[in-house]
């Protein structure tokens, strides 16, 4: 066998197994991003959210998804979490709102950044978490299944920790526009052509019932998208009559077709452009 045919075979069995990541400085930030080939955390020392005072119509997750988070960084017992619904309302800007308010607290907690792509890397990342006594949320955002995705599959050794268990110090919460992770239209297609029904979604649908937490997001009302637009106004010092407000802000929702949390940001951003005020946040 020559150097050339070694050479390929030592890179795909690096690519395969690869080696184990270098245990990273978790004092160099709150929270990070995990990569993988090679495996590794990337500190991220300014994370892009807003202050949970200005998220408006979640107070109910709000509060629910807080007083978890807080258990957990105290030692406590506390569950996985599914934050679930309509788009941009919130549910990701949540979980890094919630996250930024434990730490104003003064209680020490990390969040790792993992893309559902990577998921099947998640067990060496559990390795690599469970050698630290630091509290971590693990957070995937926009978590989906498709019908052929085997991806779901490596989710449970978070959700369930396989023999080992889930360490002790890590919490994971994910956000998805799909209560069940998965299209409706696939569940009732896979329901009415497989032999057993309940058999072939069963282990896909049972996935969001790992979850100890369901926090649902719903449309806002149009009173909620102004009262939005108004908290980051007074968040940023930006005065505008109500009327004038009123009548942009409707406006700019009805060339969007939707009303929503990301909605009234983008609104903000425009009135902020127009005002000649740079932003230092988003919200994400």
């Amino acid at each position: 066998m020559n150097d050339a045919a070694l050479i390929r075979i030592a890179e795909a069995l690096e690519r395969r197994y690869p080696a184990p990541a270098d245990s990273p400085d978790f004092d160099a930030a709150d929270a990070f991003v995990w990569h993988v080939a090679p495996d590794g955390l990337t500190p991220v020392p300014h994370v892009n959210r807003v202050d949970l005072s200005l998220l408006i119509g979640v107070n109910r997750s709000r509060d629910t998804l807080l007083e978890n988070t807080l258990q957990f960084a105290k030692g406590l017992p506390a569950n996985n979490a599914l934050l679930w619904g309509s788009r941009g309302m919130g549910k990701s800007s949540l979980v890094k709102a919630v996250h930024a308010e434990v730490l104003r607290q003064g209680l020490p907690l990390k969040i790792v950044e993992v893309q559902r792509e990577d998921l099947p890397s998640i067990g060496r990342l559990l390795t690599l978490l469970r050698q630290t006594k630091a509290r971590f949320i693990l957070f995937c955002d926009d978590l989906s299944f498709s019908h052929d995705d085997q991806h779901y599959k490596s989710l449970k050794a978070v959700l369930d920790g396989g023999i080992e268990g889930r360490p002790e110090n890590v919490v994971f919460y994910a956000t998805s526009n799909r209560r069940h992770l998965m299209p409706r239209d696939m569940i009732e297609n896979e329901r009415s052509s497989a032999i057993s029904p309940s058999e072939a979604t069963e282990e896909k649908v049972s996935l969001s019932d790992r979850f100890g937490l369901w926090l649902g997001f719903h449309p806002c009302s149009q009173d909620e998208y102004l009262d939005m637009i108004r908290g980051y106004c007074a968040a940023h010092g930006i005065e505008i009559d109500e009327k004038t407000l009123w009548a942009e802000a409707i406006e700019w929702q009805a060339t969007r077709g939707s009303r929503s949390g990301r909605v009234a940001w983008q609104y903000f951003t425009d009135l902020a452009g127009r005002r000649g005020i740079k932003l230092e946040e988003s919200a994400g």
